[in-house]
């Protein structure tokens, strides 16, 4: 079976500009090594402290099958200084979206084989995050984007299910301070379009309105990013229109099969790109896998 390779950037552009024509095809983008073979770097989230850039990015093994979180400590020139392994858990974790807020620095990973929505905050900042709240909502948290809006904290996910529901629908929650308690939308699911509905990066302020980006997994998962603005968002209604396309520019080469995050930091935007690898190497690691789970134990 095809795997997902994917392989971060860092385009010298804000955000809100990624959505204009031909705007990431023309950008400066630099691209972080991809690792070994059959490991990536990808969802990657950022702040930048005492001039350097924090990057945080779902680094994941297909030998294990078990994403961690990784910290990249990359210099003013966007060169990666050092890497480390900042958060591990008993299951999977990826989409470490990281932000400030109350004067603490917080991160809210995807972790929704855990059966929940947990908040993190930074005990010490970038290497010591403790747990600040488990909340079950309507169903586990995919790839949950909390932002504030007009007062309220909100909570953007994707919910748990088969791939059609993973990556087709729009769930939201709202709550009066960020630690909870949590109350899904009434209206859940509030978008369903695998075209625009799960979240994938960093909301936004343009021109005044809130943009959500969001994936477009029509063609494949994580085909291509999108920037739905939303037109309408109270504790009882939601709309929104979705832009076009966003997908990898031919600087990604050969990791040109998708785009599925835009995460803003400032003058700069990072994103991922992913190649499909079809390779014999590849179906031999599954096939491995599969060897090792029958093989029994040893004998006492």
């Amino acid at each position: 079976m095809a795997k997902d390779i994917w392989r971060i950037g860092v385009a010298r552009l804000q955000i809100a500009a990624c959505g204009e024509e031909h705007a990431l095809a023309a950008a400066d983008i630099r691209w972080l090594d991809p690792g070994p073979g059959f490991t990536f770097l990808a969802d990657p989230f950022g702040l930048w402290r005492d001039g350097d850039l924090h990057v945080f990015a779902e680094a994941y093994d297909y030998r294990t099958r078990r994403g961690v979180i990784d910290h990249l400590r990359l210099d003013a020139e966007l060169k990666v200084v050092d890497r480390s392994t900042v958060l591990s858990e008993a299951w999977h974790l990826s989409y470490p979206y990281v932000f400030e807020a109350d004067g603490e620095t917080w991160m809210a990973p995807e972790a929704h084989r855990s059966g929940a929505f947990t908040l993190y905050r930074a005990r010490r900042f970038p290497d010591a995050w403790e747990p600040a709240g488990r909340f079950e909502l309507d169903s586990p948290a995919i790839d949950p984007t909390p932002f504030r809006h007009d007062g309220l904290w909100w909570l953007a996910y994707a919910p748990a299910g088969p791939q059609s529901v993973k990556q087709g629908r729009l769930h939201l929650a709202f709550a009066e301070r960020l630690t909870g308690p949590w109350t899904p939308h009434p209206g859940n699911p509030v978008r369903v379009d695998r075209t625009s509905s799960r979240p994938g990066g960093t909301p936004f302020r343009d021109g005044g309105g809130l943009v959500l980006p969001v994936q477009d997994c029509a063609r494949t998962y994580g085909g291509a990013a999108r920037l739905l603005r939303v037109e309408v968002l109270t504790q009882d209604r939601f709309a929104a229109a979705a832009g076009p396309p966003i997908r990898a520019p031919a600087s990604a080469t050969p990791f040109v099969e998708g785009l599925h995050t835009l995460s803003s930091c400032g003058p700069v935007t990072l994103l991922d790109a992913k190649r499909r690898d079809r390779s014999p190497a590849g179906l031999w690691i599954d096939v491995r896998r599969r060897l090792g789970r029958r093989r029994p134990a040893a004998s006492p």
